[in-house]
């Protein structure tokens, strides 16, 4: 298997080159991509992956030309999630001030260093407001795994559930169950016209049926259906 560590290294440099206040030279941003894939690679993760990552920056990609500042939108990616225990409740908070530390020492302006560090936040509620597109993307690309096939969503629910292998199965199917309520009570899962006509009607499906499983106690979602 390709390491993908080099390309997403060189993707962050690019991001890094659009962000910083032309200014400013900054720092070498290798040895913060570094520090930031070693992140993405720790050992309690199962969904929160590299993978993840990789999957969130290229669905970007596709819904780049709704954002306002697609720079922020890209680096706000790189750390929604870059500081992750599943068995803490500040992850997002503590991913947040990570940004707010690394960014202005990157040469990124005060500016663009807020509104990265607001859109780390925002991916608490995927509820960004209205006019937020920045926030539409970033939240779009975060949510688009609901969207997969059979196999695939099977995949992420399994790796969701292996991430908090240490929660009893009662209570993680309650928790769970939670969530998806949360995500279907949205009037839009996505924001973006483009992801909302491409993935709306494939995720709603996915989360009413891994709800159901989880309300009847059937088995996990799997990719035959069973």
């Amino acid at each position: 298997m390709t390491d993908p560590r080099p390309t997403l290294a060189a993707r962050w440099t690019a991001t890094v080159a659009q962000a910083r206040d032309t200014a400013q030279e900054g720092p070498d941003p290798a040895p913060y991509a570094d520090n930031l894939l070693r992140r993405w690679a720790e050992p309690q993760r199962r969904y929160h992956t590299t993978d993840h990552l990789i999957a969130v920056l290229d669905r970007i990609d596709e819904l780049a030309a709704h954002a306002e500042d697609l720079p922020a939108v890209q680096l706000a990616a790189w750390f929604h999630d870059a500081v992750y225990r599943p068995d803490r409740s500040e992850n997002e908070e503590r991913s947040a001030a990570l940004a707010e530390r690394a960014l202005p020492e990157l040469g990124v302006d005060a500016t663009r260093t807020a509104e990265v560090a607001r859109l780390v936040r925002l991916t608490v509620t995927h509820d960004p407001a209205p006019e937020d597109r920045n926030g539409a993307v970033l939240c779009d690309a975060d949510l688009a795994v609901l969207a997969g096939g059979p196999d695939a969503y099977a995949a992420y629910a399994a790796a969701v559930r292996a991430e908090y292998g240490f929660v009893p199965d009662p209570d993680f199917r309650a928790g769970r169950a939670t969530v998806l309520r949360q995500l279907l009570a949205l009037p839009r899962l996505f924001r973006t016209p483009w992801a909302h006509d491409q993935w709306e009607g494939a995720a709603r499906r996915n989360l009413a049926t891994e709800l159901a499983l989880l309300e009847s106690g059937g088995a996990p979602v799997t990719g035959d259906g069973d």
